[in-house]
């Protein structure tokens, strides 16, 4: 079977392939493929980045397995009902029956089948019957984001207790960190130079690998901040910018203000986001964006704004309505302009031609994080770029730089540790809490919200100035080219903001202003300062504070809300000077 079953396998990248199959195998499929087969083990975990092919790899070790005889029946386990019968399809394509609608009480697959295809919580819930079934017939047990098995100390122990008789366990992820101490069944821990227990890869292929090969897109990150106005709980009306640095109960509430589908910022960064994606799709004309929202109700409200500005309603999945699964199918299949997910489309589904996206939700873990970008990042063809807009928050910006970074899990940490993981329900739960009071007559209550262009995060570095939603400034960073491998998306960033720069230390100055103020110049000044001080806090990797204490060494005047129109003035030229290295 195994010989047959991969002579008949489609054709390969740069052509996209059907979801978990391609004829011939990438490099480092061939390198893992190889390691596989060279050490025969009994346990056996790849880690690559979402996007990578994973699937593809797995469904050659399946074939190869089957065919020498070495297995009978294949097992594959995965997080959602959606994703076995994505796995089912590719197995299909490869001369491999699996059966996704077996169900607990069925107690044994059909003879047609090769194996089944099973939830994590499915296996939970029945352990000893998954372990007489994998005892009565050499089984591969493909463990898909198996991380998912150690959700909960019970499933940890079902997993473990349904699948030790297997012959073999081939265990994947592209996101392996969690931020309990529960292990990963069948998954090995070394201790490091610290003496602390992390998880060890057989094999692993990370986003920085996948990106220099070509195998992923390069993500560019637009990251958009604000004045956000609420009221709390107390009765108290609270003024923050979103994109500066806040404690931790203001930036929640900043983000959460953001969020808010009455107020200005998810209207303007929604169509800064449709503008992007009509620019990709001058290279990509079937691309898709994506909005991934908190919950089902600012996702309905989220579609209302989207149909408003494109004339087009776009496809809503909600996790609890039927026929999910069958919508997220047409999309992938259609040329609609946007979908709009809460969860279903968070970790391995595949819509291969998403290209742009919308962060707009109030998670903030890694894991939901990578797992959210990695729904852009599958490339069809060299060139294809992906953007993805986010609210300017501190911790969303780290997550960002950091994508190629690697982490492996620890088991050997306290309970109070920073978090990492955490199931996805739990999460938005979370999430829900940490941003504030529910909504209600005494609750928090957001009044305003708007948006402005930050900046652009890729590859680690940041590239532009702050800027007014709608203004050339933004425009040009949304107009970039769709199709730029990684190199020359650096250099095209690169050169817009040397030329943003240079537009303002070259703009002409303002006209004097009359002796007695009004207070929207006062503001309006007081708004073009933040941007700019925001702008050279990041460049010089110093604190908000630090700088307006340097302008006020450089200008003299008291703080900024009692500085005069011709002391703010001073000090936006100052800044100006600043940036083009006069200072």
């Amino acid at each position: 079977m195994g010989t047959s079953a991969a002579s008949h396998l489609p054709p390969a990248f740069p052509g996209r392939a059907p979801w978990g199959t391609a004829a011939r195998l990438r490099a480092w499929q061939e390198r893992a493929l190889e390691q596989y087969l060279l050490e025969a083990p009994r346990d056996f975990l790849a880690v690559a980045t979402p996007g990578a092919g994973k699937t593809t790899f797995a469904l050659r070790v399946a074939s190869e397995l089957l065919g020498a005889g070495e297995v009978q029946r294949v097992t594959v386990v995965a997080p959602t009902e959606h994703l076995k019968g994505q796995w089912a399809q590719a197995a299909h394509r490869v001369g491999i029956s699996i059966d996704p609608q077996f169900k607990n009480a069925h107690g044994s697959h059909g003879r047609d089948f090769d194996g089944v295809a099973l939830t994590y919580a499915q296996v939970a819930s029945r352990p000893l019957l998954h372990q007489a079934r994998t005892k009565a017939a050499r089984t591969l047990v493909i463990l898909d984001e198996v991380h998912h098995g150690g959700d909960a100390l019970s499933w940890g122990e079902a997993i473990r207790e349904a699948f030790e008789p297997a012959r073999r366990r081939l265990a994947l992820t592209g996101t392996p960190f969690r931020s309990d101490t529960s292990a990963i069944p069948f998954v090995t821990y070394q201790p490091d130079e610290h003496g602390v227990r992390r998880s060890r890869a057989d094999f692993t292929y990370g986003y920085g690998d996948a990106l220099r090969d070509g195998v992923v897109r390069p993500v560019i990150f637009l990251a958009y901040a604000g004045q956000m106005r609420w009221r709390t709980r107390a009765g108290d009306e609270v003024s923050a910018r979103l994109g500066e640095p806040l404690t931790q109960d203001l930036t929640a509430h900043a983000w959460r203000t953001a969020l808010d589908p009455l107020g200005e910022w998810v209207p303007a960064v929604l169509r800064a986001a449709d503008l992007r994606l009509t620019q990709v799709r001058r290279g990509i004309p079937d691309a898709g964006g994506l909005v991934i929202a908190t919950d089902h109700a600012q996702a309905r409200a989220y579609a209302a704004i989207l149909r408003g500005l494109t004339g087009q309603p776009p496809v809503v999945v909600l996790s609890d309505d039927a026929g999910a699964s069958e919508r997220i199918a047409a999309f992938t299949a259609g040329d609609q302009r946007w979908m709009i997910a809460v969860r279903m489309v968070s970790e391995g589904v595949d819509v291969p031609r998403l290209a742009v996206g919308v962060y707009a939700t109030a998670i903030a873990t890694p894991l939901f994080f990578a797992q959210a970008v990695g729904r852009f990042v599958r490339a069809r063809r060299r060139g294809e770029t992906a953007s993805v807009f986010v609210p300017s928050v501190p911790l969303l910006m780290a997550h960002a730089s950091q994508l190629e970074a690697e982490r492996d899990h620890a088991l050997d940490r306290t309970a109070r540790a920073e978090p990492l993981w955490a199931p996805e329900e739990s999460v938005v739960a979370a999430a829900n809490r940490a941003a504030g009071d529910a909504a209600g007559p005494c609750g928090f209550e957001a009044l305003a919200a708007q948006a402005e262009f930050d900046r652009v995060v890729f590859d680690g570095a940041e590239f532009g100035m702050a800027a007014l939603a709608g203004s050339q400034e933004e425009q040009d960073y949304l107009g970039l080219p769709g199709l730029l491998d990684a190199d020359q998306v650096a250099h095209v960033l690169r050169h817009r903001q040397a030329r943003q720069v240079a537009a303002r230390a070259g703009a002409p100055a303002r006209p004097a202003a009359p002796v007695a103020s009004t207070h929207g110049e006062l503001s309006a000044l007081r708004k073009e300062l933040h941007q700019l001080v925001g702008a050279w806090a990041r460049r010089s990797a110093q604190p908000h504070a630090v700088v307006h204490a340097q302008l006020r060494g450089s200008c003299g005047g008291p703080p900024v809300p009692q500085a005069g129109a011709d002391q703010l003035r001073d000090r936006i030229a100052t800044l100006r000077r600043w940036f083009v290295g006069q200072r």
